[in-house]
């Protein structure tokens, strides 16, 4: 009776959980079609490689690609967007650390200048959330 007890309120605990998760849809837009391969990373806490550990990849094959990150648990995430251009897997950039492929963060931070977590926070509560990501071009002779 006790063992049965507490699998019910284990079962409960984690309906909850699951039932506060929220999905957390991305838009890329101005995407190069044909040009390898644009991939997503959900980032917490940061914007470097390894603050964004949650990622999508999607084959360049229209001028927006889109991306689904499900069971996010509400929170502060920011999103960075690349297309990787060569096909090597990473954003490649200059020894400036200027990029040399197209790429883009939540809230169009890094527009500017070099992007913050706090610019490029969005708030995921309980509910779905869509946003839009346009992808910056890279000036010509700045190519990989």
């Amino acid at each position: 009776m006790v063992r049965n007890a507490v699998a019910s309120v284990i079962i409960l605990a984690g309906s909850t959980l699951c039932a506060s998760a929220a999905t957390l849809y991305v838009e890329a837009s101005a995407v190069q079609i044909g040009g390898g391969n644009v991939f997503a990373g959900l980032c917490i806490g940061g914007l470097e490689e390894n603050s964004c550990r949650f990622g999508k990849t999607s084959p360049a094959s229209a001028n927006a690609v889109r991306f689904t990150f499900s069971d996010v648990p509400p929170g502060t995430y920011a999103v960075a967007v690349f297309q990787d251009m060569n096909g090597n897997g990473r954003l490649d950039r200059t020894p400036l650390g200027l990029p040399l492929e197209p790429y883009g963060f939540s809230n169009d931070a890094g527009r500017l200048r070099r992007p913050s977590f706090p610019a490029a926070s969005v708030q995921v509560t309980h509910r779905d959330l869509r946003i839009g990501i346009r992808l910056a071009p890279i000036p010509q002779g700045r190519q990989p």
